[in-house]
């Protein structure tokens, strides 16, 4: 029965608080591009495919070849400051990612960050070997509210939708669990609306037997 299970999580924003790392490396990339953005600018933009985000940014100069450049050199700068910086788990999510590991819950990442991205974050995190699964923005052709994303993610660990749960802090991410029939909980960090089937201010702060409760609470869903 162990296997029959999955918690798929977002990454950035639920997992770790990576905000600022992400910031400073597209500040400084765009900078030495001659182009300088806002921090709402960022923040608006924030959780998105940098294939959606740059030709917002860049305007009639966004040539794909261009839009590849600057999205690889700023992930690239990221990636350096992850690993001079480290970077900490939000609080409750070492505790429920080694829990669920350890009652048989099958793990999966899925986000729109890039591969090499979701690997270093893992590494810092000393918890590659907790996930079966990493579902990236390589891996799909649609971001999120698309349920793409969590659909490869269940299809990678072999579970079906409806006995998965997603964790989430944002709208278009908790949209995309619902579209993909999957249950949801969303971590509101600021106290934003979520419409998620459980939202709390911090994974601390969740119910002991959250999960299991959403799983059998959730009627089995057509699709």
């Amino acid at each position: 029965m162990s296997a029959s299970r999955a918690v798929l999580w977002d990454m950035d924003g639920t997992l770790i608080d990576s905000e600022e790392f992400h910031w400073i490396s597209w500040r400084d990339t765009l900078a030495n591009e001659g182009i300088a953005i806002t921090h709402e600018q960022f923040l608006s933009s924030f959780g998105q495919r940098n294939d959606s985000i740059l030709p917002r940014w860049l305007g009639t100069a966004a040539t794909p070849e261009r839009i590849e450049r600057i999205a690889n050199a700023k992930e690239e700068l990221y990636r350096q400051l992850l690993r001079r910086g480290g970077i900490s788990p939000l609080p409750g999510v070492a505790h429920w990612v080694h829990r669920l590991h350890k009652e048989g819950w099958l793990q999966a990442i899925a986000s729109a960050a890039p591969r090499a991205n979701i690997e270093a974050v893992l590494e810092t995190l000393s918890a590659t070997h907790i996930f079966q699964g990493i579902v990236s923005a390589e891996d799909v052709h649609r971001g999120k509210p698309d349920p793409e994303v969590y659909l490869t993610a269940a299809a990678r660990v072999g579970v079906s939708p409806d006995r998965c749960i997603v964790v989430e802090d944002a709208v278009a991410g908790v949209q995309g669990a619902r579209s993909a029939g999957m249950s949801s909980i969303g971590v509101s960090h600021n106290g934003a609306h979520l419409p998620a089937d459980v939202v709390v201010e911090s994974l601390e702060l969740l119910e002991p037997d959250a999960f299991e409760m959403l799983l059998e609470g959730c009627p089995a869903k057509n699709g």
